[in-house]
């Protein structure tokens, strides 16, 4: 079991170096509120994370 944990703490964190490197502090911005939405259970917060997000690939692609 703290072998998964491990492991996907490293994912979660390679994955956000992705982002930040990607899209910059508004990605990683977005990234927290997509997070802390989804953990906390709030739609607004998590919503609006992920609204940017796909305006940053939008954008990008």
């Amino acid at each position: 079991m703290p072998l998964i944990a491990i492991v996907l703490a490293a994912l979660a964190v390679g994955f956000e170096q992705l982002v930040q490197w990607k899209y910059g502090p508004m990605g990683i911005i977005a990234f927290v509120a997509l997070t802390v939405g989804v953990k906390a259970r709030n739609t607004v917060i998590s919503g609006t994370g992920a609204v940017v997000l796909v305006m940053l690939l939008a954008r990008s692609g």
